[in-house]
């Protein structure tokens, strides 16, 4: 419990009380050094990172944000040939007097 008060005490000013939290890095800060851009709170390092380009890589390389989708793509591929392959076999052990309509007689 007293570890969630101390966290409530701005990052950059000690002696002053936490007015907001960063919803980018999570740290508490006073009303000083809190931001509103473009209508969201933000401190002003994640502010310049991502006026630098640096936001939304969250420690993802240029080359792992281009292959996930990929990856995503091809894995949902598989997904529906598998589910076309198993509703196929199902419909494969159906007999053939059911199609005729011998089976109702």
């Amino acid at each position: 419990m007293s570890e969630a008060i101390s966290k409530t005490i701005c990052l950059i000013h000690p002696n002053r009380a936490a007015a907001a939290r960063c919803p980018e890095c999570r740290r508490f800060f006073c009303g000083e050094c809190i931001t509103e851009h473009d209508g969201r709170l933000t401190c002003a390092q994640c502010l310049r990172d991502e006026e630098s380009g640096k936001s939304g890589d969250k420690g993802q390389s240029r080359l792992a944000r281009i292959i996930a989708p990929v990856l995503q793509f091809g894995v949902g591929i598989v997904l529906v040939w598998m589910l076309f392959y198993f509703i196929a076999r199902f419909l494969m052990l159906v007999p053939a007097t059911f199609h005729d309509g011998t089976v109702w007689e």
